[in-house]
């Protein structure tokens, strides 16, 4: 055989055997129409075509605190960078959950029912529509009288109002003076390169999948509520007090907690300007959304932290919080903390936000540059919370994640992140006493087959304990699972390579598995196969233990079937003790049964199974004892 013939050969056999367990992962039409498009890559990086439309936003908002009346005059210039003629436009009011005929995932009180949105004025390139919110669900279809072609843009103008729930969820009344507004304005839904519109209607489960847009706009309230919002207050000095103003400017520069505004100089009328009423003014760019919520009564709380130590850019943190919110006390020392350790550790990004503000409602939701979170009367579980929401501001903030199809892909990270940073605030112990009980526990220890369908499963299509376990603990579990697979320093840098090719777009998990397969340079599909379009679950067992004088061996059975870390504790005949750890890796080729070698012949007395955070479905079978 010619030389080159016969290394042809060698290569093509080496290939084959690097490859003999690689696996093709199941991937729905329109994903792959994408890729034939060029819109998305199969390396996991954006395509060559990939493109994403994009709005920009100017609203002039009024909350009005007698009748719980929010009301809006906004104007969107909607760029159309797909290839697409868009003979229609679909518009998004999230807030229309509340009206009695919109669809929900279960039962509401009256207080939480509301009219829903009225539209006084609907105009598109200065033509008008006579658009009626009142049909609307969570979602409206419009159709265009002049078709708008690619590469062109459109400009809405929306004159809008509706009524604040009583009952406050993510957004809604808190007390009698104090409001959270999230939702709050007509949007123009995503239009993107998989799905087209994006029509599916909002539940009080699912979350959110919008543009990154570009937002400039007001709140107009009364004297003596103060306002907070995502994006940069542009003028302080025109809403606050002198006092006040130049505290809060102090706070962008202070490493220590400023009191801006405590109960009493709230209760005086201290704080802000005495005109009738004061209009706030607030910028953000390259956003998903943008809120803001505001209170006559809040204590106000500020400082900042260094989030970038290259360039020393700092973040200001603050904090809204009723008198008797005693979780929210340490809430801006607490931001501070998550910021820097967020940036610095896990995922090792700098926040890419100008503010953090912790504001006291009852939803413990994120949002862009905020957080809104109950009291829980426990500082210890309040910070953990806290720190949760904030981890949310690189899933799906950072990266446009579509939370409401997949909702894995930020629920599952966020739930990861507060994991790591609990070690460093609580010590590893607690943090996995933490993880297995609120995280692990209850879906472990289900077998109902709600809990095991397949996490790749669209967050839209399930329900309850399927819903909650898919998009929390059994995806934050195969992130861990990965981690310890592929060591701290690949594992940041898959991370890294991922975030950074998606940040300011869309990532769908297709995107996600190939990134990882191109930046370890390894065809995982094994791993995401077994972990996100299984039915398995978590059990091990010890199946056998050879213990004959020559050799020392033990076989392990994966009932579960989930390819997950574990440790084999070892006890010898003689009383010394080893650990063994094994990776997921072990189950690469063989993903039922594993047989482990040990060094040395000593005889084995017992040996346990212990999977930490992999919490097993029948831990009676982890053991084994030699009688």
């Amino acid at each position: 055989m010619k030389k080159k013939s016969l290394l042809l050969v060698l290569v093509t056999v080496t290939f084959f055997a690097q490859n003999s367990f690689a696996q093709e992962l199941y991937t729905p039409r329109n994903i792959k129409e994408a890729y034939s498009k060029g819109s998305r890559s199969k390396d996991g990086k954006p395509g060559k075509n990939y493109w994403q439309n994009h709005g920009k936003y100017e609203m002039e908002i009024t909350v009005n605190p007698d009748t719980k009346i929010v009301s809006g005059t906004e104007s969107i210039v909607y760029e159309n960078n797909s290839k697409d003629t868009l003979k229609t436009i679909v518009i998004r009011f999230v807030n229309n959950l509340h009206k009695p005929t919109a669809p929900r995932g279960g039962e509401v009180s009256t207080d939480f029912l509301s009219e829903g949105l009225t539209i006084t004025s609907f105009k598109i390139n200065g033509e008008v529509y006579n658009e009626n919110a009142k049909n609307w669900a969570t979602v409206g279809t419009i159709k265009l009288k002049k078709p708008l072609p690619p590469k062109t843009k459109a400009k809405l103008d929306i004159d809008w109002n509706y009524p604040l729930s009583k009952e406050s969820g993510r957004e809604g009344q808190i007390d009698n003076t104090t409001f959270f507004v999230a939702y709050s304005y007509p949007r123009v839904s995503v239009y993107d390169d998989y799905n087209g519109w994006d029509k599916l209607p909002h539940t009080d489960r699912q979350e959110f999948y919008n543009d990154f847009n570009d937002y400039t706009f007001s709140i107009k309230a009364p004297k003596n509520y103060v306002v907070y919002a995502t994006g940069d207050l542009l003028n302080p000095d025109d809403v606050l007090q002198a006092e006040y103003a130049t505290r809060l400017k102090k706070s962008y520069t202070s490493d220590a907690v400023m009191h801006i505004a405590d109960e009493q100089e709230m209760k005086d009328g201290k704080v802000t300007l005495q005109k009738d009423w004061n209009t706030w003014k607030f910028q953000a760019n390259t956003i998903s959304d943008i809120c803001f919520g505001l209170s006559n009564h809040y204590l106000w709380d500020a400082g900042s932290v260094v989030v970038n130590n290259k360039t020393n850019r700092r973040v200001s943190t603050q904090a809204a919080y009723d008198v008797k919110g005693t979780d929210f006390i340490n809430s801006v020392k607490n931001n501070n903390y998550a910021l820097a350790w967020f940036s610095n550790n896990w995922p090792g990004v700098p926040y890419p936000y100008s503010k953090m503000t912790a504001f006291q409602g009852f939803a413990d939701m994120e949002y862009p540059m905020m957080v809104n979170d109950s009291q829980t009367g426990d500082a210890v579980f309040a910070q953990l919370v806290q720190d949760h929401e904030i981890a949310h501001t690189y899933f799906p903030f950072y990266m446009g994640i579509n939370e409401t199809r997949y909702a894995f892909m930020d629920e599952g990270w966020a739930t990861t992140l507060e994991y790591l940073i609990g070690i460093a605030e609580h010590g590893k112990e607690a943090a996995d006493k933490f993880y297995k009980e609120f995280r692990v526990n209850r879906y472990i220890n289900d077998k109902s087959a709600e809990e095991d369908q397949p996490i790749i499963s669209m967050s839209s299509q399930l329900s309850g304990a399927g819903y909650g376990n898919n998009s929390y603990g059994k995806a934050s579990l195969s992130y861990l699972a990965l981690k310890d697979m592929l060591g701290d320093d690949l594992f940041k840098k898959v991370l890294h390579t991922y975030m950074e090719d998606w940040n300011g777009k869309h990532p769908i998990p297709w995107d996600y598995f190939n990134s990882v397969n191109s930046s370890t340079g390894k065809n995982l599909n094994w791993f995401f196969n077994n972990w996100f379009f299984s039915n398995n679950y978590i059990d091990l067992a010890v199946a056998k233990v050879n213990s004959n004088g020559s050799k020392n061996t033990i076989s392990i059975k994966n009932e579960g079937g989930f390819a997950i870390p574990f440790d084999v504790n070892v006890v010898y005949a003689d009383g010394k003790k080893e650990t063994v750890h094994k990776t997921p890796a072990v189950w690469a080729t063989n993903q039922k049964t594993t047989t482990i070698p040990l060094k040395g012949t000593k005889k084995i007395k017992s040996v346990t199974l212990d999977g930490g955070l992999f919490m097993d479905a029948t831990p009676a079978d982890n053991n084994w004892t030699n009688k």
